[in-house]
């Protein structure tokens, strides 16, 4: 645990070295839980946007996009349930005075028996080597298979108690398994209380005539309630998705684990409407789907997992979690829900408006089922960025640091840096990055020795830089590195363009799927 907290301080502290994350309002000592995307953040978040945009409405014909707002009517909260239902179970310390999320006191203990089942697998791969079956390791291993079953047995427990609304069943879990506070060690708690976790505003002139609103605390809602506007202008058959990218806001009262949990945050969000009595199948072919997303990106297939939730929602007859393997162990990037009817039903009992869709294949109205898939856009930030920061070691016996971003997601995709500052190659380089421009983020460097600048764009995830040197003035050629392998070849520069498309054209990458 000491090295996965180690690792996820280097990760946070080269956010910040490297223009990616900053701490919001940091000259005021910063606000809890609430970060700013720098020069090289914003350009990373932008284009895992465009990469998922691209993949679910371009590619697809049956899939709109729309950009609803966050302020909303407040009836729109009572009718999806979050006025009455939208609450995380809290549970205080006495002795430290600390609050904490008990469902993630729970969670964090199971972390660190997984934790232990990661060390048996690591220490019998090393024993075993080549010939190590890690899935039947898994499943025979009497240690591993006791770890596994306990880690079960308390989700499964937990998740019961939380779907029954017994928050004393949540207190004596946590009390058997003597968590203590993460920051005291005390085991001296409270009660387990739930607590809304919507942020309330106000709409009006005067204190007297306002409106109590709330931000939205999720997107899907903005989908919904424009469900039939986008249908009935879009001449939308079922089956089709509606599709949204967007802010939203949660009074998080334990956030924490840097961008992973924030009280204002993005959300990347499909809702796709089918007939009812085929939603089993459609959640099937999502999960198939977007982990397919996932992989193209090539972070690992060991770094995902499905699970499925112990607790369904509400609104959910099926329900999944593609879980990632952040530097503080499994958890959700991506959910997967079988929504039925509820929301169009709920808002259709609310709004007095008939929010149903005609199928001309049966000859009959119904109110549409829905399967959602629904990922965070500041964790995947925190999945590529925490997988891409990697130590190596190099044959002359030093070390570079380095961000593989696929290349494809790389906020600047080439470096030009002339060999020196003098005899024209400054001028040449800038007429390359001139060209460059139009298709790539390309930036200008020419401070230190070309070694120095090779590592600082290592460092900041560059896939190439491109040298100019005095052979340039001869033939007009120049080195292109490459970040991952550092291999150097000389090329033409009009065959720059062509080279860097290669690498990071999201066409290419997409087609993995």
């Amino acid at each position: 645990m000491a090295k996965q907290e180690d690792d996820f301080k280097k990760v946070i502290s080269h956010a910040k070295e490297y223009g990616y994350v900053f701490q919001s309002s940091e000259i005021y000592d910063g606000l809890s839980a609430v970060y700013d995307y720098a020069q090289n953040g914003v350009e990373l978040k932008n284009n895992i946007k465009e990469y998922w945009w691209k993949a679910m409405v371009q590619m697809n014909e049956n899939i709109v996009g729309i950009d609803s707002a966050i302020l909303m009517h407040p009836t729109t909260w009572k009718a999806s349930g979050h006025v009455d239902a939208f609450n995380d179970p809290l549970i205080d310390n006495k002795d430290s005075k600390k609050r904490y999320r008990a469902d993630v006191l729970i969670e964090d203990h199971v972390a660190k028996i997984e934790a232990k089942i990661d060390k048996e697998v690591e220490k019998a791969s090393k024993r075993f080597g080549d010939a190590f079956d890690k899935e039947q390791f898994l499943a025979t291993n009497p240690r591993v298979v006791e770890y596994q079953e306990k880690a079960s047995s308390i989700l499964k427990r937990m998740g019961k108690s939380l779907e029954n609304e017994d928050l004393a069943d949540v207190k004596n879990l946590i009390e058997e398994l003597e968590i203590g506070c993460p920051l005291s060690g005390s085991k001296n708690w409270t009660e387990v209380k739930q607590f809304n976790l919507m942020f309330g505003t106000k709409l009006g002139a005067s204190a007297e005539s306002a409106m109590d609103l709330y931000l939205r605390p999720e997107t899907a809602q903005g989908i919904f309630v424009n469900f039939l506007n986008v249908q009935k202008s879009g001449r939308m058959k079922i089956p089709f998705g509606i599709a949204q990218i967007g802010k939203a806001f949660r009074n998080e009262i334990v956030a924490r684990q840097f961008i992973f949990r924030q009280r204002e945050f993005e959300q990347m969000e499909l809702q796709f409407f089918v007939r009812p009595g085929t939603q089993k199948e459609w959640y099937e072919q999502w999960k198939e789907t977007r982990i397919k997303w996932h992989n193209s990106l090539g972070l690992g297939q060991d770094n995902y997992r499905f699970h499925d939730h112990d607790k369904l929602a509400h609104y959910a007859d099926a329900a999944a979690d593609i879980e990632f393997k952040f530097p503080f162990g499994f958890k959700e990037l991506e959910g997967i829900h079988s929504r039925t009817d509820f929301d169009l039903s709920s808002h259709e009992k609310f709004s007095g408006k008939k929010l149903q869709y005609f199928d001309p294949e049966l000859n009959e109205s119904y109110v549409p089922y829905v399967v959602e898939t629904s990922i965070g856009v500041d964790r995947m930030f925190l999945a590529v960025f925490s997988n891409s920061l990697q130590e190596e070691e190099l044959e002359n016996g030093t070390t570079r640091t380095v961000l593989k971003i696929p290349a494809v997601l790389a906020p600047t995709k080439a470096a030009v840096l002339p060999l020196v500052k003098k005899d024209g190659l400054p001028e040449i380089a800038h007429e390359i990055i001139d060209e460059l421009k139009w298709d790539f983020k390309v930036i200008y460097d020419e401070k230190d020795a070309v070694g120095r600048r090779y590592r600082r764009q290592d460092a900041a995830g560059t896939p190439f830089c491109i040298t100019v040197d005095h052979q340039t003035l001869e033939d007009k050629t120049v080195t292109i590195r490459h970040r991952d392998t550092m291999e150097q070849q000389r090329v033409a520069i009009s065959d720059l363009n062509t080279i860097i498309s290669q690498e990071v054209d999201m066409k290419n990458w997409l087609k993995k799927m």
